[in-house]
């Protein structure tokens, strides 16, 4: 059995992370993990290559990813702010990495990001602009290693106008449970390079298509109740975009409803700073 090697593409990350859930549903390969339990069912798994025309064309909020809106920008903050750095504490069983530590501050002393920026400020149609997560000395005998691999970032030309493009890579990815929430953050991730190179630039610097690869797309065989109840169940009785919440199974990120969800996020993060305690809430 050869693993799927499975494609999807569309406008925004809303519409794309539907189609490439569904596909995986239909056509992944039945593969056991290191995480089931005796019980479980095998995961559904395939090599997933998502493109994303236009990250932020709205609506860009799912709603049948599981987690709320407060978790969306916590992660935008955790990705592109480093809010939660700190916690890196391996020693003492804590994390043993954040996506923004590795991109930011690469073993201790590496500013990727920064890199790509100055990079694609001089010489646009660069191919070296890039970020890696994985260090050999530490990631592989822990037991959660980043599933980021790498970053790759180009400046293209059209009709007069620069575009960012940002293609993503990684090495394993659970679509289900974390997918929606990796590419809501690291399309945030996109729009701050693009404004920093703007910035260098003097010249305005949009954002681009994002591709989104993963060598291993799966669904845990320990989530597929869960999928089934909220997915799938939302798939069938809602249409994709209403502005009746009610009757839609997406959100415009500029729904008053999704800027108080965003607003109560910022309020949990000045509360964990104030607390210095995880998951701190009112």
């Amino acid at each position: 059995m050869n693993i799927p090697i499975l494609k999807v593409e569309g406008k925004g990350i809303a519409e794309v992370w539907e189609k490439g859930i569904l596909k995986l549903w239909e056509k992944g390969a039945q593969i056991k993990t290191e995480y089931d339990n005796p019980k479980d069912p095998p995961s559904k798994d395939g090599t997933m290559m998502m493109l994303i025309r236009e990250p932020f064309a709205e609506p860009r909020i799912h709603l049948a990813f599981p987690g709320g809106l407060e978790d969306l920008e916590k992660y935008r903050q955790e990705v592109v702010l480093g809010i939660h750095d700190k916690w890196i504490n391996p020693k003492e069983g804590s994390w043993t990495y954040t996506y923004h530590d590795r991109l930011f501050n690469y073993s201790q002393r590496i500013n990727q990001i920064d890199y790509i920026v100055k990079k694609l400020s001089k010489s646009e149609y660069s191919r070296r602009a890039q970020a890696i997560t994985w260090i050999p000395s530490i990631d592989p005998p822990t037991d959660d290693p980043p599933c980021l691999q790498r970053i790759w970032c180009r400046i293209v030309k059209e009709k007069g106008r620069l575009f960012l493009n940002m293609h993503t890579h990684w090495r394993s990815r659970d679509a289900y449970r974390a997918a929606f929430m990796n590419i809501f953050g690291l399309t945030e991730l996109q729009k701050s390079i693009c404004e920093k190179i703007s910035e260098q630039r003097k010249e305005k610097v949009l954002v681009g298509h994002y591709l989104d690869i993963s060598d291993s797309y799966h669904i845990y065989g320990s989530n597929f109740d869960d999928f089934k109840e909220r997915f799938l169940k939302l798939q069938k009785k809602r249409r994709f975009y209403d502005q009746e919440r009610t009757m839609s199974r997406t959100m415009r990120s500029d729904d008053p409803a999704a800027i108080a969800g965003f607003e109560y996020g910022r309020k949990l993060l000045e509360m964990e700073q104030k607390t210095g305690k995880r998951g701190a809430t009112f």
